[in-house]
């Protein structure tokens, strides 16, 4: 008899699942088909790190200034609201809690909303508040990678959903 096929945990942005705790105190819910079936089936690890770091809803918006999310994580670039000021450790803290759950719930992929300077993994904000995109990913995105858990955007559904198949049928 053949073992039963391991199912692939995924953590997901809390605001793609529909809770409004994005910075502006929305959300970006992009709950298709696929993540209604997978969240059925207990595969998503429902996950905001900013609000595990303790960080308001609202709360001022916030950029990495002078780099991407690994610089931050390695002291190298810094993390400020629109106001100035330094809110670099609370997104420090946000991306190892999002990494802690991550593999506590033995996560091999996440799926993270793009542009946000902790959930970016395909664009972040280059720092001047002037709604400038730039290819680079944000601090839980680029630590979760570190760490060999695969990151995947929104916009990404598709080959998550592709990889999660191929993955599986490969067990």
């Amino acid at each position: 008899m053949a073992e039963p096929v391991q199912q692939t945990k995924i953590l997901v942005s809390a605001c793609l699942m529909g809770f409004k705790v994005r910075y502006n105190g929305s959300e970006k819910a992009a709950l298709q088909e696929t993540l209604q079936r997978w969240q059925q089936e207990n595969r998503l690890i429902i996950h905001c790190p900013e609000l595990a770091a303790g960080l308001a809803v609202p709360r001022q918006p916030a950029e990495i200034v002078s780099g991407n999310g690994a610089d931050v994580m390695r002291g190298s670039a810094r993390i400020l609201e629109n106001s100035g000021h330094d809110v670099t450790a609370h997104y420090q803290l946000a991306a190892w809690l999002a990494l802690q759950a991550a593999q506590h719930a033995r996560c091999s992929a996440a799926l993270l909303t793009d542009g946000s300077p902790t959930c970016g993994s395909q664009f972040i904000y280059d720092g001047t508040f002037s709604g400038t995109q730039q290819p680079g990913m944000g601090v839980a995105a680029a630590l979760l990678e570190q760490h060999g858990i695969r990151v995947f955007s929104a916009e990404q559904l598709p080959a998550l959903v592709a990889w999660v198949n191929e993955r599986e049928k490969s067990q």
